[in-house]
């Protein structure tokens, strides 16, 4: 383990049986269809490029960025797209790809804007659920893990731009971090 963590919440192994479940489900649900996998960067990178390769239906990506954090280890709940699509969702089935679900805000404003742009559907992935930090309701379609209310961070989530790369996900010490628990997604 890292370091900088105080425990592994998730092993590797853990993650991959899970991914490999949640293709497979979204392959049976939209069986005869195709999709556009919309991912939330940076943080949903690393699951979205594992998901994808376990999804057997055709399949389409594209990336939005989105902030509501800056800096700072708590959303301040104003939600900016820093880089829309690039080609048009009307008439398609989108699924929303995202690291983690903690307040809402942002998959919340996130779904109204695509919901606006003229989707055939619109459903939503998350490889973690902290449902305990929700401010607004979302209604996740494939959800990875629920998890406790800590700071974790590996396997695209990061604090600072830091363990992304880490193949696990962990919880971070308060000692690097300098508090209590919070999150880096919304």
């Amino acid at each position: 383990m890292h370091p900088d963590g105080e425990k592994i919440l998730l092993t590797e192994e853990q993650i991959k049986l899970q991914v490999t479940k949640l293709g497979r489900q979204i392959s049976q649900d939209y069986a005869n269809k195709e999709i556009l996998v919309v991912g939330i960067l940076k943080g949903a990178m690393v699951f979205l490029a594992d998901l994808v390769r376990k999804i057997t239906i055709p399949t389409y990506f594209d990336f939005v960025a989105v902030s509501s954090y800056g800096s700072s280890t708590k959303s301040s709940g104003v939600v900016r797209i820093l880089k829309d699509l690039d080609r048009s969702i009307q008439g398609r089935h989108i699924l929303i790809v995202e690291d983690i679900i903690d307040s809402g805000l942002t998959l919340n404003y996130l779904s109204d804007n695509l919901s606006s742009r003229g989707p055939a559907s619109i459903k939503l992935c998350a490889l973690l659920d902290k449902p305990s930090r929700r401010i607004e309701p979302v209604n996740i379609d494939y959800c990875g893990f629920t998890i406790p209310d800590e700071f974790v961070v590996g396997y695209g989530l990061d604090y600072n731009e830091r363990y992304r790369n880490l193949p696990y996900i962990m919880i971070l010490s308060p000692k690097i971090y300098g508090g209590g628990k919070q999150n880096v997604t919304a």
